[in-house]
């Protein structure tokens, strides 16, 4: 397998931010060029540059550059609090602070923004420092699997090497090549009283009596600081000095110490935009029973149509020779404990009087009543620890079974405080108490798993023993060759830990591979930072309690989102949470688990706004694709009454519930029509205000039902259905370039107008008496008159602009289908150029895509193929939490299904309530047509009754609302794509044609079908 990157557009984002902050900087090659000390054996030699020694440093930042205006607008841009001064450190003047939650890829971003600053600076020489082995061996991996990416985009490699105070050669290279250069580093390496970190700071022989670290900071390298918050000792800040940065740059999702922050991507924004798994809790609680020992554990309650619940119970049995035995047993009502456990006495009264799949309960005689996930009696942490293991391992299986199909492999990840709990080299066979539990418990699992029908999945489960599906990645002792655990390991060298973690870090590839046997991970909880992979779905801590360590931190191993045996991504938005599921087995009840989890989020937004009042608005910038507005007062104050009008603020001026509920619901009101062109702007604006509503819904996967396909699924009607629906298809799109040249050229010609470079030029004076307050405020000076200076020159031939490489990588245009293009505009559009050319790149690039995107809808055939859609695309997702379902439907396929807002929920009513409906199923992700602008998986399949023979065959997209304002872009390209693919599949058929269309309600869809 290899890992595929795509662009996105919230990483693109992080870069500019930080490629913006230097506007001003020209290229100057010659500046670059420097002497690198050839140490003792060439002492004294002067003289022209030799090759031999030649180096090239980074330019220093050129005087004009105007960096705190350049960071205050990319602030503004983003909405972020403004910088009033550069946040000095004593490394450097520069800091610049990158927010960005965990799972989002913040190294491929940092690896970016090295591109991209040589691009457009010239700069080349990057020391990445990170605060432990583990995270310095990901970054390197990081760097190796994104090399081709990066040739692609830029036409060149970087050049990168961990440093190593024994390989000094490697230094050398650094500063006299000319190309990019990357050295990682972890912080040890120059931070730490051992023998090897003190070299970097001493004459060595085999370095030419040279110190490495003069070496390295005569190149004035930029350094990327990866979990700085990690790296705030003193020493530790006084050590960033000696490399003599440029400027730094601070990546992380939880920064303690705050600089000049120029982008966000917090928890919230990642959720939200679906950038990172959604979360699930397996909690686990214990109770004590007074005056009895009686062990017992509720895991889950099974439903079904056609018989009573019944209840999955442990308790203790008695065997034959005398010895107790816990055991796994199905309860119904009247099941007496007592006999079952062939009469222990503890189980007295234990006669099962209810089981209640509503509240997840069940009851007995006595009185006792236990939730699912509750254990009474005697637990202890041996107990606990096999209930959090075996719930793992079934966690596990159901995920497998949803994903195998889609060529998703599953990780899960124990995290252990105790080496010895998971390896034993005192036993026969290696292994600790947590090794033989897990093995015991998987091959239970695994026995239920095999009863199944045939299948690939079958076969692979069968192809892998318990004993090779699971691994232990620890540190290792070199003599013996043993896992120790990291404090026994403190003095070893750092090769150590490297090869422990070398097939759970350098060999992630394989790692996701079906060949691979390893599914289950067994770690130390260490190894936290640093490590992370994709496919990690459950997580499990084997551990006492932390305090040191959030919630947080415990769950971000598994945030990123899945990637399938071809290296692709599973982020499309409308499918990515039915799969990117990440199950936290905890070792305590759910609600103790959720609330502590969400405490860590809402302390990490710290620095969002809490209150929306015209002042919050007022100067804010909205983005818009003609460009940049600044919200003037008259218009913050339009958007607070809207707030106002509609109780979406509260006294405070904080958001109330009320909003966030009408967004979920598509329900929000209308904006006033003066604000209608920046609606997505505003409500993003809106919702960058932060309140406990918005905190991520973590899902009690206790509550989970069963929800296997009912007999509608089998109908005459469904299948009917089914059939016509079920066609796979490719498409085609074949358009006239010529074509497209002239509708770009007019669109240009219409649209294109670039802002002209200028200067606002503001005269004012301090006023006669102010206050401290006023001072404090920044009120202390008032305007006397404000004019803007037109800057008519050209811009300095020095900046090289490849006008057409960029518009043609952007457009994904042939360079001489740009050429014509812009060569056929008007002179006095492209005399615009010379004024701004980035302006006049960027909404020009925004011009032509608009018409490429047009064109493509226009002239898009499809073709259906032989292979068609399995029906089992409907059994692999139906694990989730139907806790808030409703009561068991009646003509849907499945007993219940989950709605995403209240329109849908009506929606549901409506269509099993209704006599016309026959039949209806929410279609699986499984399910998709293929688009020029991605996989689109349409709402709802329908069978309606007309008369009593015939039925119409409806597909439906459900939308709040038809306004072309929130149906545009990539959505509507989708429902269009849509209507040519069902025109094609109803040439194939003879009659009972399927119609496809957009909703806004039941009654809407009616008149549709009428």
């Amino acid at each position: 397998m290899k890992l595929k990157f795509k662009h996105q557009g919230y990483q693109a984002d992080s870069v500019q931010a930080i490629v913006d902050c230097f506007k001003g900087q020209l290229i100057n090659d010659t500046a670059s060029r420097y002497r690198i000390d050839p140490g003792q054996l060439a002492k004294g030699r002067t003289g022209s540059l030799g090759q031999d020694d030649a180096g090239f440093r980074n330019t220093d930042i050129q005087a004009n550059v105007r960096i705190l205006e350049n960071i205050q607008k990319a602030q503004r841009h983003q909405n972020l609090p403004q910088s009033l001064k550069l946040v000095n450190t004593k490394a450097c003047l520069i800091n610049l602070d990158i927010e960005m939650e965990t799972g989002t890829g913040k190294t491929y971003c940092y690896v970016k923004s090295i591109f991209e600053l040589n691009k457009h600076y010239g700069w080349s020489k990057f020391i990445i420092v990170v605060p432990s082995i583990a995270i310095r061996e990901g970054v390197h991996k990081t760097l190796e699997i994104t090399a081709e990416h990066f040739l692609e985009d830029y036409s060149k490699r970087a050049r990168f090497f961990i440093y190593n105070s024994k390989d000094l050669h490697q230094i050398e290279n650094f500063s006299s090549d000319g190309g990019i250069n990357v050295m990682v580093i972890n912080v040890q390496a120059f931070n730490a009283r051992g023998k090897d970190a003190r070299r970097i700071y001493e004459e060595l022989d085999d370095f030419q009596t040279r110190r490495p670290i003069d070496v390295i900071k005569a190149n004035r390298p930029i350094m990327i600081l990866d979990e700085p918050q990690k790296m705030e000792g003193a020493k530790t800040l006084d050590s960033f000095a000696e490399f003599n940065p440029l400027f730094i740059l601070r990546y992380s999702a939880t920064h303690k110490t705050e600089h000049n922050k120029v982008y966000r991507l917090d928890a919230l924004d990642a959720f939200n935009q679906k950038l990172v798994k959604k979360i699930g809790v397996r909690g686990i609680t214990t109770k004590g029973l007074a005056g009895t020992n009686a062990y017992l554990y509720l895991e889950n309650i099974e439903i079904s149509t056609s018989k009573p619940p019944v209840a999955r119970v442990e308790f203790e049995q008695k065997l034959k020779s005398g010895s107790i035995k816990r055991i796994v047993r199905k309860l119904g009502k009247g099941d007496n404990l007592y006999d079952l456990s062939d009469g222990l006495d503890q189980y007295q009264g234990f006669v099962v009087s209810d089981i209640n799949a509503v509240k997840d309960t069940i009851s007995f005689l006595n009185g006792h009543e236990l939730y699912v996930g509750e254990a009474s009696g005697d637990v202890n942490e041996s107990a606990l620890r096999r209930i959090q293991i075996r719930e793992t391992v079934k966690a596990h299986f159901e995920k497998e079974l949803q994903l195998f199909d889609q060529g998703i492999k599953v990780l899960s990840l124990f995290f252990i405080d105790k080496v010895a709990k998971y390896r034993n080299y005192a036993a026969d066979d290696d292994k600790g108490e947590y090794a033989h539990v897990f093995e015991e418990e998987y091959n239970r699992c695994l026995n239920e798993y095999t009863q199944l029908e045939d299948s690939p999945y079958q076969r692979y489960l069968k192809g892998i023993t318990a004993d090779r599906t699971h691994n232990g990645y620890f540190s290792i002792d070199k003599k013996s060759k043993h896992m120790v655990d990291p404090k026994t390991a403190a003095r070893s060298t750092e090769t150590d830990d490297v090869d422990a973690y070398d097939l759970i870090l350098k060999d992630k590839e394989r790692l996701l591979s079906f060949e691979e046997p390893t599914r289950f991970i067994f770690s130390h909880s260490a190894l936290r930072e640093g490590w992370d992979n994709p496919n990690v779905f459950v997580i499990c801590t084997l551990k006492h309690s932390d305090n040191t360590v959030s919630r947080r931190q415990e769950v971000g191993r598994g945030l990123r989102l899945a990637v399938n045996q071809f290296g692709d991504r599973i982020d499309d938005p409308s499918i990515v949470h039915d799969i990117n599921r990440l199950t936290v087995v905890a070792s305590e009840s759910y609600k103790d688990f959720v609330s502590a989890l969400q405490r860590d989020i809402s302390d990490s937004l710290s620095a969002r706004p809490k209150v929306a009042n015209e002042e919050y608005f007022t100067g804010k910038i909205l983005v818009t694709e003609e460009g940049d507005v600044e919200i003037t007062a008259a218009l913050a104050k339009q958007i607070y009454r809207y707030l106002l009008k509609n109780d979406y603020t509260d006294d405070k001026d904080h958001i109330t519930d009320e909003y966030h509920n009408a967004k979920r619901d598509d329900q929000l009101a209308t904006l006033p029509e003066s604000l209608q062109p920046y609606a997505p702007q505003i409500i993003q604006l809106i919702d960058s205000v932060y309140s406990d509503a918005q905190l991520p819904d973590i899902a009690d996967e206790r509550k989970a039902k069963c929800n296997e396909l009912n007999g509608n699924f089998y109908k005459k009607e469904f299948k009917e259905l089914w059939s016509r629906i079920n066609h796979k298809a490719i498409y085609q799109v074949e358009f006239d370039s010529e074509e497209l040249v002239v509708k770009s050229i007019k669109s240009l010609d219409d649209k294109l107008r670039v802002e002209k470079l200028h200067f606002d030029v503001v005269r004012g004076e301090q006023s006669d008496a102010v206050s401290y307050e006023q001072i404090k405020a920044g009120q202390g000076f008032s305007v006397i008159d404000h004019e803007i200076e037109n800057y008519d020159a050209s811009i300095d031939s020095r900046v090289k602009y490849d006008l057409l490489g960029k518009v043609a990588e952007l457009t994904k245009l042939k360079r001489n289908t740009v050429a014509k293009i812009l060569s056929g505009i008007s002179h006095h559009i492209f005399a615009q150029f010379k004024n701004n050319p980035e302006d006049f790149i960027a909404k020009g690039i925004n011009l032509i895509n608009e018409q490429k995107a047009t064109m493509v809808i226009e002239h898009l055939t499809y073709d259906t193929i032989a292979d068609k859609f399995k029906s089992n695309i409907f059994t692999a997702s139906k694990k989730q939490d139907f806790s808030a379902a409703g009561k068991p439907l009646n003509n849907h396929i499945y007993d219940y299904v989950v709605t995403d807002s209240k329109t849908e929920r009506k929606f549901v009513e409506e269509l099993d309530t209704s006599k016309e409906v026959t039949v209806y199923a929410k279609l699986p992700s499984g399910f998709f047509i293929p688009t020029p602008v991605g996989n689109y998986n349409p709402d709802w399949a329908i069978a309606f009754q007309e008369g009593t023979v015939k039925h119409i065959y409806f597909v439906a997209e459900t939308k709040g609302s038809l306004q072309s304002l929130q149906l545009k872009g990539a959505e509507l390209a989708k429902i269009e794509c849509a209507k040519r693919f069902f025109e094609k599949v109803n040439e194939q058929i003879s009659s009972d044609h399927v119609k496809y269309d957009v909703c806004v309600n039941y009654d809407d869809l009616k008149r549709l079908v009428m």
